[in-house]
This record gives C-alpha cells, structure tokens and sequence, in this order.
C-alpha cells in the first residue's frame, strides 16, 4: 500500500496537507456514514493506518528511506498504531463521543486480535445476520505469534536468508526468511499468515520475528558505527604509534595513533560500520583507544618511570 496515494496528497505534503487528507477521507468512509460497507470499512482503515505512518515524524522518515515492503519488514501493525490515539483524533476532527460510541473503536483494544488495533471495529461492523433471531460472527483473523530470533553483525552487514524451525500447535514448522541489512535489535520481521489458524475460517494469524543482536567479542555497535578496542602503552601514547585494525569484513587497517593521543579517544575508519538500511550508507568504524598501565613494574621499569616523574611526566 502506498500511504501517499491512499490520502491522495504528494511525497512532499506538509502536515497540514496530511492532515487536511485524512480529515476528509474520514468524514468519507467513518463506519457512521458507511453503515456496515465491507469494502468502505477496509478503505477507513488503510487511511488511517496511512495517517498512522505519516503524521509520525520518525515512522514517515523510517517509510520514505526503506519503501512500504521494507517498512512493513520493521513494522509490525502494533508499532505502527503505537501511540496513535485514534478515539482522540476522531474527536479533534469533529466526530463527537456519539460517533465514536457508534463506530464501535475502543482505546487499548487487543484480545485473540493481537496487534490488530482495528480488531473489535470489524467485529462489531461485520457482516452480521441479525435478524429476528440470533448473531452469527464474522470470520476472525487467527492469533499472531511472535518469535525470537538472533542475528550476527556479519548478518546485520550483508543480509541474510535464514530457515527458521519453531513448533505451532505442537507441530515443527520451517519457514524461510529474508534479514534485511542494517536490522535492528527489536524490530520485527513479519511473515504473513503464518501465525495461529483462525478459529472459525478467517485468515491465520502472522508470525513476527523479534530481532536480537548476538553480542560480538570484537565489535560493539552504536546505531550504525562500530567500534573496536585497541590498548597502547603509556610511551606509544606520548610518542605515537601505528595499530593494526580489522574490519568487520576482514579487511585490515593501519591506524596512525598522534603523539599525545589520551585514554578513550576514538579514530575514525569512514565507511566501515553497518548499512543504514537495505538501501542506506555505512556507518563509521572507529578505534576506541585505551592506555595500558601496567600493575607490576620491573626494577628497570620503576626506575624509568620514576626519572619521568622528576622530569614532570
């Protein structure tokens, strides 16, 4: 779904214009006017799923750097509606408690809908065969599930294809999965209708994959830099030195150390840290330097150091 086309408004629209989209757009499909619709429910939610992502400073930026399919690999439906209150934007756009009363969304929905937070709105609004007598309830979507899965930085740095073994409902189940690069950890790989069956014919559910970073022993990470430790001993960081760097990807580097370099100072190496995105440049890797201080000196050692001292070192 292109979030843009669905408000009808351009690439660069204020937030002004986004607003002013989805305003009138609501006022068009609300469940109030459309009276059980099928088709002008599900056009409700994708404007407000679209206003959702693009009144969001950081979820629009996140969507105009990765594309809908990647943003949709680092969102989940839960993150997208995280903290879009849409009881209170109903009300700021003129629809009045009665008209929430009656479209049937509640704030904090959740139940067998998981992270669907339109999940009670269906229910209520479809198709429901009451007549005289009793109600027969629509099709549910089935329960999604969440896994977690760890990930390299080698991972992180290329991308990855993965088979995933899990157990649903007692039963192994491999599934196939692509890592885009540059994943974070907790973001969360979405793999539609691989979730828990429905329970009266609906869709499955979806499996979202949580991302956790395995820890590396040479390389930690600060968003899309690295960073890699290299000790120096006290007269190297006075008089200056060369130390030798790997990257991630195995090549090596020669990093100049100046004279008077001090403990936890960083040299950078451009270029050679994490992909920001599928489609993003790399980060930076950097050299934190530490300064050795040894805890035993010989008597030779002790006697050096204690010329420094007189000298003012």
């Amino acid at each position: 779904m292109d979030y843009y086309k669905t408000l009808g408004i351009t690439k660069d629209a204020s937030e002004r214009e986004i607003k002013k989209a989805y305003r009138k757009l609501a006022l068009k499909y609300h469940p109030d006017k459309t009276k059980g619709d099928k088709e002008l429910e599900k056009k409700f939610k994708e404007v407000s799923e679209a206003y959702a992502v693009l009144s969001d400073v950081e979820k629009r930026r996140q969507y105009d750097t990765y594309g809908s399919a990647n943003f949709h690999q680092r969102y989940s439906q839960e993150d997208i509606f995280r903290g879009f209150d849409l009881n209170d934007i109903l009300r700021q756009f003129g629809f009045g408690q009665r008209a929430q009363a009656a479209s049937g969304f509640q704030s904090g929905m959740g139940g067998s809908y998981g992270s669907n937070p339109f999940g009670s709105f269906f229910r209520q609004s479809g198709p429901t065969g009451c007549g005289g007598g009793g109600c027969q309830s629509a099709p549910e979507k089935g329960q999604d599930m969440t896994y977690q899965i760890k990930v390299t930085l080698e991972e992180v740095l290329n991308g990855a294809e993965r088979t995933i073994s899990f157990r649903k409902n007692g039963t192994p189940q491999n599934v196939s999965v692509k890592i885009p690069k540059g994943i974070e950890a907790g973001k969360k790989l979405r793999l539609q209708g691989k979730g828990g069956a429905s329970r009266n014919g609906g869709p499955p559910g979806d499996l979202y994959l949580k991302i956790d970073i395995v820890s590396d022993g040479k390389f930690s990470r600060d968003g899309d830099d690295l960073i890699v430790n290299r000790l120096i001993s006290y007269s190297e960081a006075c008089l200056g030195a060369k130390v030798e760097v790997e990257s991630l990807e195995g090549k090596k580097f020669m990093v100049k150390v100046a004279p008077g370099t001090t403990h936890d100072a960083k040299l950078r190496i451009k270029g050679y840290g994490l992909p920001s995105g599928p489609m993003g440049e790399r980060g930076d890797l950097y050299v934190r330097i530490g300064v050795k201080v040894p805890k035993n000196l010989s008597e030779e050692q002790k006697k050096v150091i204690e010329q420094l001292q007189m000298c003012g070192l």
